[in-house]
């Protein structure tokens, strides 16, 4: 189910887990790893392609929700604009939203906008996590030196992490640890 607007999505009835980040990050790949769905999220080499809300009913049990992604994207600056509108009405008002999964390309160093979101969550009680996407394209010493990198640059804003998951989509690493957080956080809805 897509939509736009908060007080269209269906019942608050479930717990709900959303994935954001910025443009081309890996989130629709990422997504259909997670499920097992290579058709689930649309995959596409042009940033900026999710543009709703869209709500996936996971085993009638939970949603994930994947947002559009903040940052580059090849669209109109006013739409854009409406995009975050949509994404900040959704975090505020969606009660049923347990956690927000922030996707963070692992090969690349900690970018303004990442931070400013995470910043934001923060400030507003907005429980989320840390997902380092692309995993699989970097070697374990760069892998290791940029999650060290990212970390320290967080921790000068932050006294402490937010709990952080490495995955890559390709090999399907994360997989197990991620679906375990939400069936563990499921417990407390």
């Amino acid at each position: 189910m897509s939509q736009t607007k908060v007080e269209f999505l269906a019942a608050p009835d479930k717990p709900e887990y959303a994935f954001i980040g910025r443009s081309n990050v890996g989130k629709s790949s990422l997504i259909n790893m997670l499920m097992n769905n290579s058709k689930l999220a649309k995959v596409s080499s042009t940033p900026g392609k999710t543009q709703t809300l869209n709500h996936f009913e996971i085993d009638g049990q939970w949603y994930l929700v994947d947002l559009p992604g903040y940052g580059y994207a090849k669209t109109a600056k006013t739409d854009r604009a409406s995009w975050k509108i949509m994404i900040d009405d959704y975090l505020m008002k969606r009660e049923n939203l347990m956690c927000v999964f922030v996707l963070l390309d692992l090969r690349l160093p900690l970018q303004k906008n990442d931070l400013e979101f995470m910043n934001n969550l923060g400030e507003q009680g907005i429980p989320f996590v840390i997902v380092y996407t692309k995993a699989d394209k970097v070697g374990k010493v760069s892998f290791q030196k940029n999650v060290k990198a990212i970390t320290n640059g967080l921790l000068e804003f932050w006294e402490e992490l937010p709990q952080q998951f490495i995955t890559s989509s390709e090999t399907a690493i994360g997989q197990a640890e991620i679906l375990k957080f939400i069936d563990e956080t499921n417990r407390l809805f």
